[in-house]
């Protein structure tokens, strides 16, 4: 299983999302780094293991409240060798991203409609899927849980309330979706807590997890992220960490 952690960005710095309460939302106070600044926080993941990708939630986007544009291209410069899945709402699709080879974009349900759900095509499958829920349900473009048309091969099933809840993924909806469709990769968001619920996600054969809460807070330690990636990286002193994949 392939761990991916999470980076929530709001006004200019890391935020601790919880429960999809986005109005509230902190700058980031955590055991792993004293900072809320985004290159402090990709640092201190990179301490605990050797990620190769990360997800980004460009929050001010997402509510049509500015962007963190500079700021990202920034990051895909200075980062090379680590791809990032980026989330800024409703995205149209452009060309000009395809300079940046290890640049996704993630869209997700909540910012599209049924009538603009057609616009995904135009992406030709070079995109994660965000199916996204919250305590009430499934937002958004409601054609896209129900259209594996639209899909790619990747997607993200977010369950919203779960975020920062420490009440465990929804195995139950995550199984739901792997049996009905094989040949897709579900990715599980929201609530993960430690090394056990990702087994289990695992065992249900989810294959990849977005995860933020409990690297902060050391509930999820690299020996657990070996144990359950199967991959050991010995890490070398003096070795910088934006060149390792």
């Amino acid at each position: 299983m392939k761990i991916i952690p999470v980076l929530d960005l709001k006004n200019g710095v890391v935020v601790h999302a919880r429960l999809g309460d986005r109005e509230h939302y902190q700058p980031i106070q955590s055991k792993l780094c004293p900072s809320s600044d985004i290159f402090a926080v990709i640092e201190a993941f990179l301490s605990i293991y050797d990620f190769d990708t990360f997800y980004i939630a460009d929050l001010n986007a997402i509510t049509q409240q500015g962007s963190h544009d500079r700021l990202i291209q920034q990051l895909l410069a200075d980062y090379p060798n680590i791809s990032f899945w980026i989330d800024k709402g409703y995205q149209p699709y452009c060309p000009e991203l395809s300079q940046w080879r290890h640049y996704l974009p993630v869209l997700g349900s909540e910012s599209y409609q049924d009538e603009t759900v057609c616009e995904l095509d135009a992406f030709r499958g070079q995109f994660v899927l965000s199916l996204d829920y919250s305590i009430s349900g499934a937002l958004g473009a409601q054609s896209l849980f129900f259209e594996p048309h639209f899909w790619p091969d990747n997607i993200i099933v977010m369950n919203l309330a779960g975020v920062g809840s420490n009440q465990g993924p929804d195995v139950a909806q995550l199984s739901q979706f792997c049996t009905q469709y094989p040949e897709k990769n579900f990715i599980a968001a929201g609530g993960i807590r430690h090394l056990d619920d990702l087994m289990q996600l695992r065992q249900i054969g989810v294959q990849q997890a977005l995860i933020a809460s409990s690297l902060h807070s050391g509930a999820l330690k690299r020996k657990d992220i070996e144990e359950i990636s199967g991959k050991k990286i010995p890490r070398q002193a003096g070795v910088f960490l934006t060149s390792v994949s």
